[in-house]
């Protein structure tokens, strides 16, 4: 190699080191629709000259094709990349930004603006350090501002660049920045900020963006850029102790067998004690392990397999921690929740909770109240309609290990996932844990199920009647408890209607009141079964989601859901409580078939033809199936 060759090396090798060292500040643009968010972030990498010649090629013939300049340079299409945004001229997903300057990196997240689309803008925020929330200065302090400022508080971001943008359509007018300014400083008077670093710009002109603006001689504060690339990044992760969620066990041979993931936050070495929290089961790290070789130590953000001196069973969805300061353990805890679902969310529905790499069923066993983001007032409700935030209580169907979101969000913050469509249903955010779950443990009793069941010389069992008001479940469950009673079966009949007079009187007939409806009856079954008895459960339980809740409580085989298939037609030609009538007159609000839902059963053990069926042949038919699958 000649000393030209070294020399390049040299340099290319000193350019690289230089590029390493320097530190990566995350951040997220917010504000309403329209206030000029990606706009803004064009216009930085375009004056900062971050962008390549195709780039800049490519922009251009945009512009004159589809922006919104009159054939200028429309700096929005660097970050619109859906042919949905470009055609709207709106912001739809989330789209990030990797660029640098001498000073700093940058990862930069562009968010939507419009209300529909708050659960990207909470994706964008949930990794970043900082925000620059936009103001249009024509249009001030806005709701979706008001809105997006409360969501970055509540996802822990601490510092706010508050850019207030288009000065050039108000003639740059000083009264006018003030103006705003004081609305949002009251109005952020209620939030968690530890920093609001005010700045007028124009974004499509430039203005205050890379260097101070001739046109507002009044302002002396830093330019975008400027702060950017020297606000402080606090480094509390430094502190935070050591949190690893299991990804995946390793086993390639007999002879190895390795946990693997990311670390979450703070740092592990060789030869420190780790302990499975829920578990109990503790040891010592052996190895840490690379693709590239062993490390003696792995820090936040790392993806690494850990070895250990003992053989302790762990899973998928554990966590690994520091021995002296473990996470919180419990199947119960307060969260605040962003509900990202155009159907409402129901409590006591039965969801899919997603913290870290573990998975679990849980509900939301109480909804406190939803917070009025033009206010912080906290408002009753049963209910959170799209994009609504509330505080709750949710319950696990068993213990997982967690920290308050405000400690360590990466242990703290989950997500709800429906069981069916396996669509997100929302984010959650944990304050701590539910103490009262310490207070509660399962008593043993020495007689069980199986002794009670056997005693009475049959299975316990659920026979879950649903279908249409009017569809004849109730008739049919009445003349198979007759059966089963002739037969010296011990038999309960819980029926919808006299539920209702007792244990769910309080209910009503909404979506959410229905949900908890059929978890009471739900767990009331559960408890005869428990006694030994085939317990009969009619109900319309409209909800295919709320009926899967109510087989899962059981164990396999005990639960057999029948079907009465009856059509609507037939149904409403009965009507012999008058009920659709007068559903159908307006009277009676929420009434399944008409102006409430009904999900069909997609794989029921049993299925009636209620149309064609006699009562009486329907119950032969489900005694004959009992007996085929051995109930009695």
């Amino acid at each position: 190699m000649n000393d030209l060759s070294k020399a390049a090396t040299a340099e290319i090798d000193a350019y690289l080191k230089t590029q390493e060292q320097k530190n990566l500040l995350r951040f997220i643009t917010c504000g309403s629709v329209d206030d000029g968010k990606s706009t803004f972030i064009g216009r930085l990498l375009w004056d900062s000259k971050l962008l390549f010649e195709d780039q800049l090629a490519a922009l251009t013939a945009e512009s004159k094709r589809v922006g919104t300049q009159n054939g200028g340079i429309d700096y929005a299409l660097l970050l619109d990349g859906l042919q949905a945004e470009r055609e709207q001229g709106i912001t739809i997903d989330v789209a990030y930004r990797f660029f640098a300057t001498d000073k700093r990196k940058f990862i930069v997240a562009d968010t939507p603006g419009h209300e529909q689309y708050t659960r990207n803008m909470v994706t964008g925020a949930s990794t970043a350090d900082l925000a620059v929330i936009l103001i249009d200065a024509r249009k001030g302090v806005l709701i979706q501002t008001m809105r997006h400022s409360y969501l970055v508080s509540l996802l822990g971001i601490k510092k706010v660049v508050l850019a207030v943008n288009k000065m050039d359509l108000v003639d740059y007018d000083e009264a006018v920045f003030n103006k705003i300014l004081g609305d949002y400083m009251k109005f952020a008077e209620q939030l968690d900020f530890e920093e609001i670093t005010p700045i007028p710009v124009s974004a499509l002109k430039g203005d205050n963006m890379i260097c101070a603006s001739d046109a507002m001689p009044w302002y002396d504060g830093p330019s975008v850029l400027e702060h950017l690339e020297t606000v402080h990044v606090s480094a509390s992760d430094d502190n935070r102790p050591f949190r690893f969620p299991v990804q995946w066990v390793n086993r390639p041979n007999l002879d190895f067998r390795g946990f693997s993931g990311t670390v979450a936050s703070g740092s592990i070495r060789v030869g420190d004690p780790i302990v499975e929290p829920a578990s109990g089961q503790s040891s010592k790290v052996a190895r840490i392990v690379t693709f590239d070789g062993d490390l003696k130590e792995a820090s936040k953000g790392q993806a690494v397999t850990l070895t250990l001196e003992d053989e302790i069973d762990i899973s998928r969805g554990d966590i690994l921690c520091a021995t002296k300061a473990r996470p919180a353990t419990a199947d119960q805890f307060e969260a605040k929740i962003v509900w990202m679902k155009a159907e409402p969310m129901l409590p006591s529905r039965t969801y899919l909770l997603k913290l870290g790499t573990g998975t679990t069923a849980a509900r939301i066993s109480s909804l406190k109240y939803k917070v009025n983001v033009n206010t912080m007032e906290h408002v009753a409700t049963k209910t959170l309609e799209l994009n609504e935030i509330g505080v709750c209580n949710l319950s696990l169907d068993k213990a997982i290990s967690f920290d308050p979101y405000a400690d360590i969000p990466e242990t703290g913050s989950f997500i709800l996932i429906d069981r069916f469509t396996n669509a997100t249903v929302a984010a959650g955010m944990i304050d701590f844990a539910l103490r009262r779950a310490d207070n509660i443990h399962w008593q043993s009793v020495d007689i069980h199920k199986e002794a009670r069941a056997e005693q009475k010389g049959q299975k316990a069992s659920v026979l879950w009647f649903t279908g249409l008001s009017g569809s004849g479940k109730s008739t049919i469950a009445n003349l198979v408890e007759k059966k089963l009673h002739a037969m010296n079966k011990h038999t309960y009949l819980l029926d919808g209607d006299n539920v209702r007079h007792g244990l769910n009187k309080d209910l009503g007939f909404t979506d959410a009141d229905r949900v908890e409806n059929i978890r009471r009856v739900g767990e009331t079954a559960k408890l005869m079964v428990d006694a030994g008895l085939i317990t009969l459960v009619s109900f319309i339980s409209p909800f295919r989601s709320e009926r899967q809740m109510a087989r899962g409580l059981l164990e396999e085989g005990e639960f057999l859901e029948v079907f009465v298939d009856t059509p609507l037609e037939i149904c409403e030609e009965r009507d012999i409580k008058g009920l659709y009538k007068k559903a159908r007159a307006g009277e009676i609000k929420n009434f399944t078939g008409i102006s409430s839902d009904y999900e069909r059963p997609e794989n029921a053990e049993i299925i009636i033809d209620g149309g064609k069926t006699s009562p009486e042949d329907a119950a032969d038919q489900i005694i004959a199936t009992l007996e085929m699958r051995g109930f009695i």
